[in-house]
């Protein structure tokens, strides 16, 4: 392969460089006039996790989840957050940059992707905190723990999926946005972070099965948690992760001339 055809507009290579600039631009952006900077990537998990331990083991008698309940609820709330913002910014993906992406001769999709990319690179800068808890409160660590990585890869693919949906819908209909955060926020309730699959009674287990995110959930817990794996819920997450990837990049190809115009 020549060099002019490594370089060219479409080329893997041209790509994924892109990518990692414009990633890098957001996050130098987001943290540019922070005086706090990295710490802001874990303190919305954080304050979120402190309220919820208060709540359930101080406040309520607490008949969800396993102890600590505090590594209990940060193995998913670090990953609902990534998972949160990310779709949060899909909807601002094209109209935030709208001169850039009628110009640049790369691919509109890396317009998703850097969002995946930046948004997941500050959920791997968080895992620390989850290090800190789990040492501070001598949380059992098994070799299910391996399955750590296979969530994020699996949240990746549903991440990428999902914002070449939602992307370029909002730009077709402009209050997909608002809808957006409302169908969030009750996910956020209908996805095991406060309890587990295991904690769901008969006739809602089945139907969590549907929720991506509760097999992911499931593969970041497990390695604390061992008796928190459910496999529907893990075969269901590959399943829809997958279908949903592949439902993107269709929706994508098809709308892409249509936002095009309507930027």
């Amino acid at each position: 392969m020549t060099s002019t055809t490594v370089g060219a507009p479409g080329s893997p290579r041209r790509y994924l460089h892109s990518l990692w600039l414009l990633s890098a631009r957001d996050l130098k952006v987001r943290y540019a006039t922070s005086a706090l900077g990295y710490l802001w990537s874990v303190l919305d998990p954080l304050v979120m996790s402190a309220i919820y331990w208060f709540v359930f083991t101080q406040i309520f008698r607490r008949g969800v989840g396993e102890d600590p309940y505090i590594v209990f609820l940060i193995t998913a709330l670090l990953p609902w957050v990534w998972f949160n913002a990310a779709v949060s910014d899909f909807t601002r993906a094209f109209n935030k940059d709208a001169r850039l992406v009628r110009s640049t001769a790369i691919p509109r999709s890396i317009w998703v992707n850097r969002i995946v990319l930046s948004k997941g690179i500050e959920f791997l800068c968080s895992i620390p905190v989850l290090v800190a808890f789990a040492i501070f409160t001598g949380a059992h660590v098994g070799w299910e723990v391996l399955w750590f990585p296979v969530a994020v890869l699996l949240q990746l693919i549903l991440l990428t999926g999902l914002g070449l949906i939602v992307a370029p819908l909002c730009v077709l209909w402009a209050d997909l946005e608002r809808t957006t955060r409302l169908v969030l926020r009750a996910l956020f309730y209908a996805s095991p972070i406060i309890y587990g699959v295991t904690d769901l009674p008969s006739g809602f287990a089945e139907v969590a099965v549907f929720n991506p995110l509760a097999g992911i959930f499931t593969l970041y817990r497990v390695g604390f948690f061992p008796e928190q794996w459910d496999t529907a819920a893990v075969v269901g997450s590959v399943v829809v992760s997958l279908l949903v990837l592949g439902l993107g990049v269709l929706t994508f190809r098809r709308l892409e001339p249509a936002v095009l115009k309507e930027l």
